[in-house]
């Protein structure tokens, strides 16, 4: 399976999903893997509750139906199917969010800002805002979309730069500094180096760091 043949079935599904119970006809299920859960176990149930196809990273599964494919990674694979998305609709505009606090009810202002000014206007849903939910939220955009809000959180260094690099956002808006996360940044330097590295993602790819006041007035 490369990145392309994954592409050919998302462009025609329903979309994606992580959850074999939430699966709708012709979604395409990709199992991950946590402290205390295997996506994998849930494949071959997605596709009798009417998913396309199903991405497993554990060979066994794969041998359960012809539509259950199986890669190295499948959390990688996610990542990349977002990033090659991202790329396809690389002329919508996207403003990332991050910060200590206050990250969710900002993004909700902003967007409820910009939904006086464009028709369609895609952002986070809930607190889809981690490894996982970022590149959901990427790959839930529609190309109708005019501009999208994109909430980053994180809770240790490299963790925003990462995630950056799926969002590829235009503009950035960092709320706050707080002592948020404190056993993943270390101490309160490593919070700072960690939310600039929104700032940094911006300044080297010379997009834009907005203010609340671009906002309310552009």
């Amino acid at each position: 399976m490369t990145i392309q043949n994954l592409y050919n079935f998302y462009s025609i599904s329903s979309g994606i999903v992580t959850n074999s119970k939430k699966v709708k006809k012709n979604s395409i299920f990709f199992s991950l893997k946590g402290k205390n859960f295997d996506g994998n176990q849930f494949a071959y149930e997605a596709i009798l509750n009417g998913a396309m196809i199903a991405i497993v990273d554990n060979k066994k599964y794969s041998l359960l139906h012809k539509n259950i494919f199986y890669v190295k990674n499948s959390l990688y694979f996610l990542h990349k199917l977002a990033i090659y998305h991202r790329f396809k609709l690389i002329n919508i505009p996207i403003i990332a969010i991050t910060g200590s606090n206050g990250k969710t009810t900002t993004k909700e202002l902003i967007t409820s800002i910009l939904s006086k000014k464009y028709e369609n206007v895609h952002h986070t849903k809930g607190n889809f805002n981690n490894h996982i939910g970022i590149p959901l939220t990427i790959l839930s955009m529609p190309k109708n979309t005019q501009i999208s809000v994109i909430e980053i959180g994180a809770n240790h260094e490299k963790e925003i730069k990462k995630m950056c690099s799926i969002i590829n956002p235009d503009y950035g808006y960092i709320t706050n500094f707080g002592k948020a996360h404190l056993e993943g940044f270390k101490n309160i330097k490593g919070i700072i180096r960690g939310k600039l590295e929104l700032y940094n993602f911006l300044k080297k790819k010379k997009k834009k760091f907005l203010s609340m006041e671009m906002i309310l007035y552009n």
